[in-house]
C-alpha cells in the first residue's frame, strides 16, 4: 500500500472516530460549565488568531493596508448582521478599490 493512501485512510478513520465520539458519549460524560466556557473562549481565540494571520500577513511579511481594511469592513458588516453576500462583496470591493488607489 502506498504511504499516501495509508495516511489518507488513517485521517479518514480518525475523523470518523471524532464524529462518532459525540453521539456515543452523549449523556454518559458531563462536562463542567467552566470547561464549556473555556472551550468556547478558546474557539473564539483561535478564530481571531486565524483571521489576524490571514488578514495581516502574506509570505511571511505584512500584507499591506488594503487587505486588513477589507477584512475590517467585512467584519463590521457581519457584526451588523448584513447578508453574507453583502459582507463578501463589500470586503472585496473595499480591498480592490484600495489596491486600485495604490495602497497594496
Amino acid at each position: 500500500m502506498n504511504a499516501t493512501i495509508a495516511v489518507i485512510l488513517a485521517l479518514a478513520v480518525g475523523t470518523y472516530a471524532f464524529r462518532l465520539v459525540g453521539p456515543v458519549l452523549h449523556g454518559r460524560v458531563t462536562i463542567p460549565p467552566r470547561v464549556q466556557e473555556l472551550a468556547s473562549a478558546g474557539a473564539v481565540v483561535l478564530l481571531v488568531a486565524l483571521l489576524a494571520t490571514g488578514a495581516l500577513t502574506e509570505s511571511g511579511g505584512f500584507a499591506g493596508w488594503a487587505r486588513p481594511a477589507g477584512v475590517l469592513v467585512g467584519a463590521a458588516l457581519a457584526w451588523r448582521r448584513a447578508p453574507f453576500a453583502v459582507v463578501v462583496l463589500a470586503a472585496a470591493a473595499t480591498t480592490a478599490l484600495l489596491r486600485l488607489a495604490g495602497l497594496s
